[in-house]
């Protein structure tokens, strides 16, 4: 269990942030195109949730589990497929949604298989980006926050399942 924590992003900031970003997503998609929110869990579920009800029009979701640990307590880097798309994503407008991004390595996964499915078009939104730790230049068409390199919890964000019900995205001590 974590003791202390050094609020990173408050709860306003971060309401503020989303409404933008989803006005933002809507002004580039067009007022009457359906949106097609997929989410990378179990991380963006907190975003995907605000994000949704900050874009006004037609907008759908969707659920895609990744994974870059096997059974050991390091990254392979590998990032392996836990819970695939429930549906297909063939001509829809398609967003991505991520907590965040660091590396790289899982937001290209997810970009892979949007694009194998044959999406009409595919955009990123990250709620994090840590462009510092990034290995695979992947796009990232709308960014909430630039952060440098913290470890981070809450608003989604877990250490060891915990923290992700915080309002704040949040630095241990």
């Amino acid at each position: 269990m974590l003791a202390a924590m050094k609020i990173l992003i408050d709860e306003t900031r971060l309401r503020r942030r989303v409404a933008e970003l989803g006005a933002e997503i809507r002004r580039d998609a067009g007022p009457g195109v359906t949106i097609h929110m997929v989410a990378a869990l179990k991380g963006a579920f907190v975003f995907l949730a605000d994000l949704i009800r900050a874009t006004e029009g037609p907008v759908t979701c969707d659920f895609i589990g990744l994974s870059s640990y096997g059974a050991g307590m390091v990254s392979s880097g590998d990032v392996l497929l836990r819970a695939g798309l429930s549906g297909p994503v063939d001509g829809r407008q398609v967003l991505i949604v991520e907590d965040i991004v660091d590396t790289g390595r899982t937001l290209a996964r997810v970009q892979e298989i949007v694009r194998a499915g044959q999406a009409a078009s595919i955009r990123t939104v990250g709620l994090l980006d840590k462009p510092s730790r990034r290995i695979i230049d992947v796009k990232v068409d709308y960014v909430g926050f630039s952060i440098d390199d913290h470890f981070v919890v809450g608003y989604g964000l877990d250490f060891n399942e915990q923290h992700r019900n915080l309002p704040y995205i949040g630095v241990p001590d």
